[in-house]
C-alpha cells in the first residue's frame, strides 16, 4: 500500500525540520561538498533562503514532513527530500505541484549531482546552460534547466 502524501504550507515552527531535511538530503547526494561548505550553506538556508521563496512541504499520514520545495520568480530554488524517502514519489509530487500550481519553469542543479539531474530530466526538464560556479561563486558547476515543451 502506498503511503498517503499531502501538501501543506509549512509554518515558521517547521523551519528546523526543513533545515534538518535539507542537510540530510545534501549529505546524501552532494558528496563533493566539504563539511565546512555544507555548514555555511546551512546557515544561508536558515537565515535567508527559506524566507525568500514560496514554500510547500509534503507530509505523510502521520503529518511528518518528508520533503519540501521552494519557488520564487518561476524557479524551483529548493527541492529536498529526506533520504529515507528518496524514490517514493515525494520529490515528484513536490516538483509537479511547483510546475502546475506555482508556475515554476526553471531550476538549477549541481552538475556533480547525477541523481538529481536524472530526476529532473525524467520529469521533462532540459539543460539549457551551465555556470562554472554555484550561487556563492564557489567552483561547484550548475546546470540551468527549463521545463520542456511537451512535459508534465
Amino acid at each position: 500500500m502506498k503511503p498517503t502524501l499531502t501538501l501543506h504550507t509549512p509554518r515558521y515552527a517547521d523551519y528546523p525540520e526543513l533545515v534538518r531535511i535539507w542537510e540530510a538530503s545534501v549529505r546524501a547526494t552532494h558528496d563533493f561538498l566539504p563539511d565546512a561548505y555544507i555548514q555555511l550553506l546551512r546557515e544561508h538556508v536558515l537565515s535567508q533562503y527559506l524566507d525568500a521563496v514560496m514554500l510547500v512541504c509534503c507530509k505523510d499520514r502521520d503529518r511528518r514532513i518528508l520533503g519540501f520545495a521552494g519557488v520564487a520568480n518561476g524557479r524551483v530554488d529548493l527541492l529536498f527530500v529526506a533520504p529515507e524517502h528518496f524514490g517514493r514519489g515525494v520529490g515528484q509530487l513536490l516538483l509537479r505541484h511547483a510546475v502546475a500550481e506555482l508556475n515554476a519553469e526553471r531550476l538549477d542543479v549541481n552538475e556533480q549531482n547525477p541523481q538529481a539531474l536524472g530526476f529532473y530530466l525524467h520529469e521533462g526538464f532540459e539543460v539549457i546552460g551551465r555556470s562554472a560556479t554555484d550561487g556563492l561563486g564557489q567552483p561547484y558547476p550548475l546546470l540551468h534547466m527549463q521545463r520542456g515543451r511537451a512535459t508534465l
